[in-house]
């Protein structure tokens, strides 16, 4: 028999790559039905698979929507995760949620951290505990939990970041559609905000230019919601005035919107070069980093947890956080040698085959029909945690 999961997640249209995530597995992990965390202010229309709404600071719409799952043909409950998208003080509001559920819980982690304050070790312990199986995307996100939150591996499945299943394409081919031929293309996407480190790029630049005159850095995407309604375009204005002040006006070009999956795809052919300049070391997933590498680009990065990890082994570059220079010389490195760029894309490519969505689904609704078949579903209780160990 079939199992039905309803996914509990920020959703499209929300601009968000955790709903982006959610869209994606979803669509590929079988039946199942949509529960979104929503902004209070969100007055967008919502897919027909969303049966359910959670505002965020809403408190009594979280047992609301338990109550209604308890009634629905579900198997199993999939909660993403990370402190931001729930409401309550770090997130805390997802432990009201699963304590009025009486369904299974599968819990998908998207962010580990290496330092939690108390409070948030307390609630992803919890929610841990709480869950039938936690996911996790890395093998050092696994090592971290069962280090600093005492979680038991045998809690614990670790299923990759899904990545679209991209032919591997030269990068000439592509450009000229996007205004690009003649140009080595460095780029940058995702959602803009501080904690992506695209200050770094840029100071680099001006050492790039002068070994690749040839380069354009894009920077593709729109600001995160999040920071655009609490500071507007600040931070957007900011990169643009260092970019003029540094010379680098004719070497840059921002595109400012979220673009569909076959946008972003587009952008990913034309690129020969990918970097993530991320100053959080701990970051421990990028969907960023996997679609790249599902696109067979070269990639510098920092040396996140997360990067360290899948860019090891010569399927990407990594680079000292805080260094220009050193981000120059690699990335001039890989745009002036062709072969090495594309040895580190084809084994970035070839790495990323187990990661294409109808794997990561098929791995999904494998755990979904184990957890199915096992326990009546969740208990959390408040409990004291043990010493942190680092």
């Amino acid at each position: 028999m079939g199992i039905r999961t309803a996914f509990v997640s920020t959703y499209p249209p929300r601009h968000c790559g955790i709903a982006s995530f959610t869209r994606d597995l979803a669509s590929v992990a079988g039946a199942h039905e949509v529960v979104a965390l929503q902004s209070t202010d969100q007055v967008e229309r919502y897919p027909p698979e969303v049966h359910h709404r959670i505002r965020r600071d809403v408190d009594a719409d979280y047992a609301r929507a338990a109550r209604a799952l308890r009634d629905c043909d579900v198997d199993v409950v999939s909660i993403q995760h990370e402190y931001g998208i729930w409401g309550g003080e770090d997130g805390a509001s997802v432990l009201d949620f699963v304590r009025a559920l009486d369904k299974p819980v599968v819990a998908t982690l998207h962010t580990v951290l290496r330092h939690p304050t108390p409070s948030q070790r307390r609630i992803l312990s919890q929610l841990v505990r709480g869950a039938t199986t936690t996911v996790v995307m890395s093998g050092s996100a696994a090592s971290l939990l069962t280090r600093v939150y005492d979680v038991g591996p045998s809690q614990l499945e670790v299923v990759p970041h899904g990545v679209p299943d991209l032919d591997l394409v030269d990068s000439s081919a592509a450009k000229p559609a996007l205004g690009l031929a003649g140009r080595r293309v460095l780029l940058s996407f995702g959602l803009l905000g501080p904690s992506k480190g695209y200050e770094l790029a840029i100071e680099a630049l001006p050492a790039i230019v002068r070994d690749v005159p040839d380069v354009c850095y894009v920077v593709l995407g729109a600001t995160h919601p999040d920071l655009l309604r609490r500071d507007g375009e600040s931070y957007r204005r900011s990169l643009v005035e260092r970019t003029a002040a540094l010379g680098m006006a004719d070497h840059v070009r921002f595109v400012d919107r979220f673009v569909s999956p076959g946008e972003l795809g587009r952008w990913l052919g034309a690129a020969d070069v990918v970097v993530t300049p991320y100053p959080n070391l701990d970051q421990i997933v990028s969907g960023t980093l996997s679609y790249a590498m599902g696109a067979g680009r070269a990639v510098v990065s920092t040396p996140y947890a997360y990067a360290a990890e899948l860019l090891a082994d010569g399927r990407g570059v990594l680079v000292p956080p805080g260094s220009p220079g050193a981000l120059a010389d690699a990335v001039a490195n890989l745009l002036r040698d062709p072969a090495l760029r594309a040895t580190v894309g084809r084994r970035a490519y070839e790495y990323s085959r187990p990661m294409v969505w109808q794997a990561v689904g098929a791995a999904y609704a494998r755990v979904f029909a184990r957890v199915a078949r096992a326990a009546p579903g969740p208990a959390i209780a408040s409990v004291p945690m043990p010493p942190i160990r680092v």
